[in-house]
């Protein structure tokens, strides 16, 4: 038995449902007939040359870190579950000493680079993941929501798996408030493409990449996005004290203290504005992190 099975094993609520051997990856069978969308992300992530470039260019800063560290402490000793993990940014951001870092993704391929690091592999369909219950002490779930089809449905599976008194953080969701763009912004938005092209060439993306990267963000567009009662209504009734904090993403721990940042990059603004949004209101924030602690049972 594999170090990777017999750690899995531990956890899940039937081995049965598990094909251990169809690849390198342990196999969930909730993707064994998968959506278009989870086709799209299985793509984009485990594309080599795009999976290596978001590994290395994206949740990597020294801020990013800063936040994180902030946001939920020091990992080390603990059950932790990576939920949308991707070629693993953020156990190679924070390091540390997890006694049990699991990665959850669709995509075969950045489950791979992520186990180089560290991460004990599953593919499985974040909407119905095959662990028991309350046995992670902290569950992370980092730029994934907006990929996903039920954002409602994947963050509740995520919050079931904390043990009482463990700790559920996501972040880097855009956050709906602040892309909720009307009449020229939404133009301006959606012919954006063209202008990348030939005056930010730093945002544009060959054609290729871009349609995939695009399939993938269905909840990331104007009138898409997470809001404040998508994490208070679903994590409360389950007995977590949520903490909600918008910021502009090129911020550290300072955003746990109500400080979202700098005003976005000036083309948000101008979409903003446009669309009767203050730009340096928090609603403007363009994401909106997310740390939910499960209430300790009481006898």
């Amino acid at each position: 038995m594999s170090t990777s099975t017999s750690i899995l094993q531990c956890f899940l609520t039937s081995s049965d449902e598990i094909n251990w051997h169809s690849s390198h990856i342990p196999t969930h069978q909730s993707l064994s007939n998968p959506s278009s969308l989870i086709q799209a992300n299985s793509y984009f992530f485990g594309h080599p040359q795009w999976a290596k470039t978001y590994f290395e260019s994206c949740h990597r800063s020294a801020r990013f870190k800063d936040r994180w560290q902030a946001a939920m402490g020091s990992w080390d000793g603990k059950v932790v579950v990576d939920i949308g993990c991707g070629p693993g940014n953020l156990f190679a951001t924070l390091g540390g000493s997890p006694d049990v870092l699991i990665g959850v993704d669709v995509s075969a391929g950045a489950l791979e680079m992520a186990e180089q690091i560290g991460y004990t592999p599953l593919l499985a369909d974040a909407h119905k993941l095959p662990f028991v219950s309350e046995f992670a002490d902290l569950v992370v779930v980092n730029a994934t929501l907006h990929h996903c089809e039920d954002m409602a449905k994947v963050l509740t599976e995520a919050a079931r798996l904390v043990v009482p008194g463990g700790l559920l953080v996501t972040d880097h969701d855009p956050q709906l408030q602040a892309w909720d763009y009307k009449g020229l912004a939404l133009f301006l938005y959606e012919v954006r493409l063209p202008f990348y092209k030939f005056v930010l060439r730093d945002l544009y993306l060959d054609s290729e990449q871009r349609t995939h990267l695009l399939a993938t963000e269905i909840h990331h567009q104007p009138g898409e996005g997470v809001t404040s009662d998508l994490f208070y209504q679903n994590l409360e009734p389950l007995g977590f004290t949520v903490k909600l904090y918008p910021h502009n993403n090129d911020i550290g721990a300072e955003a746990l203290d109500g400080n979202p940042g700098k005003p976005p990059h000036w083309r948000y603004r101008i979409g903003q504005r446009l669309s009767g949004i203050d730009p340096s209101s928090s609603e403007a924030a363009l994401s909106l992190m997310c740390v939910a602690r499960r209430d300790k049972k009481t006898i």
